[in-house]
């Protein structure tokens, strides 16, 4: 659905974007990651038609962004950062005026108008003014004109910015729902949004591609193996010794604290999953196993790891 080759973006002698490329599938949600002054709103720009790229191509549906701007905007739904909304208007204006800007016909306008206002829960605000309305209201209705039109694609930037955990639930529910028929692009630094709703990921940072691929992959690339912690209680026997025999075990140590029982951590082989035979190694020697807990690297961490020095 989109696909982007060699982009750059240069401000006079700034570069914002640096040769960056990459591919979107049709009804995908990407995460876009990155700190703030990443490059990742300058490259959404690029890709609704706002910014022409400095080099490189831009296509969306097969279509260039050089030479099919207007019909490339048609198939775009766009909430910024900054919401854009008239204030002195009331909701259900301000739907008309969106739907009449994007030209959909006379006779489904109404259709369309009732179906955002569904999808979005602005039935207990239709009439009142958007001034009046909290930011989490303010973010419904932004969503609600960037998709009155029913676009293909639908780029979302920082859409739970200023919210309350439970507006940010419910937008975060919202984008899971359009990624189900529509192409979705998240671009945020808030990272539980996109664990939670997102197939994939793709982090920026100072304009290039630091990391790209669902999380597991970017996480599994970046960092060694899981670490599992236990919790025994062993009568006889040297655990350590003895759970750092089982295979795909790494490092064993113990876990400061104390109590009758001990802790242990214990460091894997990248990409293996030895819990079973921590289990049966556990039984074969008679110690009571009292928790057993796999540690995976945060995507936080990988993100850090990945955009400092």
């Amino acid at each position: 659905m989109i696909q982007i080759k060699n982009l750059t973006k240069n401000f006079g002698t700034t570069r914002a974007v640096d040769d960056i490329s990459f591919e979107i599938k049709r009804s995908e949600i990407l995460g876009f990651l990155g700190p703030n002054g990443a490059g990742k709103t300058t490259t959404v720009r690029v890709i609704t038609c706002f910014l022409a790229p400095t080099s490189g191509t831009v296509e969306i549906n097969g279509l260039n962004v050089f030479d099919n701007a207007l019909e490339i905007r048609r198939k775009i739904g766009y909430l910024p950062e900054n919401t854009p909304l008239y204030h002195d208007m009331n909701v259900v204006d301000f739907l008309r005026y969106s739907a009449e800007l994007r030209k959909i016909p006379i006779d489904k306008r109404s259709m369309r108008i009732k179906k955002m206002i569904d999808v979005c829960g602005l039935g207990d605000v239709l009439h009142k003014d958007i001034g009046q309305l909290s930011k989490g209201y303010n973010q419904r209705v932004g969503l609600a004109q960037a998709m009155i039109h029913d676009p293909e694609i639908v780029i979302l930037d920082e859409p739970t910015s200023g919210l309350d955990p439970n507006q940010i639930v419910e937008i975060r529910n919202m984008i899971k729902e359009l990624g189900k028929e529509k192409t979705v692009v998240l671009c945020t630094h808030i990272l539980p949004e996109v664990q939670s709703t997102c197939d994939r990921a793709l982090i920026i940072n100072k304009g290039k591609i630091a990391a790209h691929g669902t999380i597991e992959e970017i996480s599994a690339s970046q960092t060694g193996g899981d670490r599992i912690h236990l919790e025994l209680q062993a009568a006889e026997g040297d655990p350590i010794t003895v759970l750092k025999a089982v295979e795909g075990v790494e490092e064993v140590a113990v876990v400061p604290g104390a109590g009758v029982t001990k802790r242990y951590r214990l460091g894997t082989v990248k990409g293996s999953d030895p819990r079973e035979k921590i289990f049966r190694t556990i039984v074969d020697n008679n110690w009571t196993l009292l928790e057993m807990r796999r540690d995976r690297t945060s995507l936080e961490e990988v993100f850090r790891l990945l955009t400092t020095n």
